[in-house]
Formats: structure tokens, sequence, C-alpha cells
């Protein structure tokens, strides 16, 4: 399954918001920098979703706000 995500890095929170089935919304207080923010969201997205971390990958769009993960069953 593939979703959909929009990044805002840097932001006063951590906190994920469900657009539709496969689009999120995440905001979180890492950086942008040397991939903080892309772990920041495996990890929101893990919990979020209480799945292992291990079933979710970046699969593209590692430099940009909006992101498509895999989750792999």
């Amino acid at each position: 399954m593939y979703i959909k995500i929009k990044v805002f890095p840097k932001s006063k929170r951590n906190d994920v918001v469900e657009r539709s089935e496969d689009a999120f919304i995440i905001y979180t207080k890492a950086k942008a920098e040397r991939g903080e923010a892309n772990e920041a969201v495996q990890k929101l997205l893990s919990n979020f979703l209480r799945i292992p971390l291990h079933r979710i990958h970046l699969v593209k769009g590692s430099k940009s706000p909006n992101k498509i993960f895999e989750i792999k069953q």
C-alpha cells in the first residue's frame, strides 16, 4: 500500500492528520536536514498506524515536502 504525505518540518508540534485513507499531513519538530525530518515522519507514521517501523519505507520525495511511503505487509 502506498500513502501520500505532506510534511511540515520545524513545526511547533509533532502531529499526524489523516486527510483520506491514503493521504496524511504530518507536522514534525525535526529539521529538514540530514534526513532528520524523514526519520521523524517514519516514527510518527509507525505510532499513528500502529505498525512496526521496519514496514514503512520512503519511496519518493526524500528532499521534498511531498512524499510517498510504502507500507509493506
